[in-house]
């Protein structure tokens, strides 16, 4: 992992200095967005957000990731101080964009989102968190409140030899549209949810 660039990102969730990185060995680059000066007093909160672009750029109601990505930003702009890490490749939980679109269409026809992974002969979840936790060595973080729901990004960053003192809730209102996928996240991947999702009827 090698950081390449530090320049200022004004959003309109707040002011951020981005931290570009590119993985050596693969070309594949991810961002940092920095509220804060460096060093930030422990335990930093922190964001890894995994790359989607249906929700991200397009505004798709299938996920959650838009508002995910909102709620950390404006989150740790408003505690003063945390770092939001962004990997890229890491679409449809890594198995790639038009995989991912695949899997919806088989969603289309009844599937779950776990299930349509299967169905395509794909695994459930294929991302990997060792880009995340070499930026946050890099930024200087050693101890981190991490927001997620996902246990598995807990275990990684543990496992990295980062130290988890806290793992802070990013819970987003669930639509009509996201509401089986999100009850599917929370059942069948273990996410901690907290009965975010409706439960209506299954597919």
């Amino acid at each position: 992992m090698k950081r390449i660039v530090v320049s200022r990102l004004p959003t309109r969730l707040g002011n951020f200095d981005i931290y570009g990185y590119q993985v050596q060995a693969s070309g594949i680059e991810h961002v940092a967005l920095v509220s804060g000066r460096l060093p930030l007093p422990e335990p930093v909160l922190v964001r890894i957000q995994s790359e989607c672009l249906t929700g991200e750029v397009f505004g798709s109601l299938r996920c959650d990731c838009r508002a995910q990505l909102d709620l950390a930003l404006h989150s740790i702009n408003a505690a003063g101080g945390g770092v939001l890490v962004y990997l890229r490749g890491h679409e449809g939980r890594g198995i790639g964009l038009l995989n991912k679109l695949r899997a919806y269409a088989l969603q289309d026809h009844g599937s779950n989102t776990v299930h349509a992974n299967r169905e395509l002969g794909l695994p459930v979840d294929a991302r990997d968190y060792s880009a995340a936790a070499a930026i946050l060595r890099d930024l200087g973080l050693r101890t981190l409140r991490l927001m997620t729901n996902n246990p598995d990004k807990v275990h990684a960053m543990q496992s990295a030899g980062l130290t988890v003192t806290e793992r802070v809730p990013i819970v987003s209102r669930s639509t009509p549209e996201n509401a089986e996928y999100l009850r599917t996240k929370e059942e069948e991947m273990g996410h901690l949810l907290g009965g975010a999702a409706p439960r209506g009827p299954r597919r």
